[in-house]
């Protein structure tokens, strides 16, 4: 877990009735930098023609202009690269590649997410565990006495 994700989730865990209102700035070349090295080195390229290895060639200059254009808003997502493969019975599927960039991003985001949804999740979960009845028999018991 990165300094940003613990952030995240001890925010969320600290402020369960407060809402998250700005996220972008836990976006930061470290996240992205973790986001790439998660993705598959041998991904078929997307509408980009971007390889994994070709975009390490030059990675910290790439993620330094993917953070810029993220957090100024110039950044885009390319369509994806469409493709269709064959099923059993003899119909198409679609199947979408996504740009190398557009994967990372989209990584980076989930990661951050991600905190959220498991910190509210926790609180959620731990809450609602009911107590099964022979322990709720002897917790009465010891009330009783």
């Amino acid at each position: 877990m990165s300094k940003a994700e613990a952030r995240i989730r001890e925010a969320v865990t600290r402020n369960r009735q407060g809402k998250l209102t700005a996220l972008l700035h836990h976006i930061n070349i470290d996240v992205l930098r973790v986001s790439f090295f998660g993705l598959k080195k041998s991904a078929t390229p997307g509408v980009d023609e971007m390889t994994w290895t070709e975009y390490a060639e030059i990675l910290e200059a790439n993620l330094v202009d993917l953070h810029a254009r993220v957090h100024t808003g110039a950044y885009r997502a390319l369509l994806s690269r469409r493709r269709y493969i064959s099923k059993a019975d003899g119909r198409q599927r679609p199947l979408g590649m996504a740009a190398l960039e557009d994967k990372i991003v989209q990584a980076a985001v989930v990661a951050i997410l991600t905190q959220i949804y498991e910190a509210e999740f926790q609180a959620t979960k731990v809450a609602s565990i009911p107590v099964p009845p022979r322990e709720q028999e002897h917790s009465d018991k010891e009330i009783n006495s």
